[in-house]
């Protein structure tokens, strides 16, 4: 790897995560932050914050709940990564960036959709970390640590690909 790829490596990262932050925590909606893992089987049953309002969720409503923030979360981190990299001079090859959005976002949602024994729990299990994934104690929360560390993984070979056939100005 050159350096400038390099350089073009940790920028992307840099703005992937950071866009990533965001859209994961402050750009979610409350709803669909409840009730993205809502199944028939498991559902939510979300009280709105104002109204009181109580609804139940079931598995349609959690996909789509899930989806939305993923868009939201997929546009987030195109907007800052396209942004970002034209002030830092960058000149990212569009099908690299189109190609690492498609892998954050679908990843992304795969790890959000907690669907009951979804994948993460899934990967936990298999892998000795079922008891941590169930964590919720101490201030620690395992399945939510896990569902972070799987993202900023994915990030990473989302900003390499990003970084492909890039140039600067």
């Amino acid at each position: 790897m050159n350096r400038n790829r390099a350089a073009h490596f940790a920028a992307a990262y840099a703005l992937f995560r950071m866009a990533a932050d965001y859209a994961d925590h402050w750009g979610q909606s409350d709803f669909d932050a409840q009730c993205k893992g809502a199944t028939d089987e498991a559902p939510v049953t979300y009280k709105h914050e104002d109204t009181g309002k109580e609804t139940v969720v079931g598995t349609k409503g959690g996909r789509a709940a899930c989806t939305r923030h993923v868009i939201n979360y997929t546009a987030t981190q195109g907007i800052v990564l396209v942004v970002g990299s034209r002030l830092l001079g960058v000149r990212l090859n569009p099908a690299a960036v189109a190609g690492a959005l498609a892998l954050s976002g679908l990843t992304h949602y795969a790890a959000d959709r907690r669907v009951p024994n979804g994948l993460l729990h899934r990967l936990a299990k298999a892998s000795g970390k079922e008891r941590f994934y169930k964590l919720a104690d101490r201030g620690m929360n395992g399945a939510y640590c896990l569902d972070q560390s799987w993202h900023h993984s994915f990030e990473t070979f989302a900003a390499a690909l990003a970084s492909l056939g890039s140039s600067t100005r």
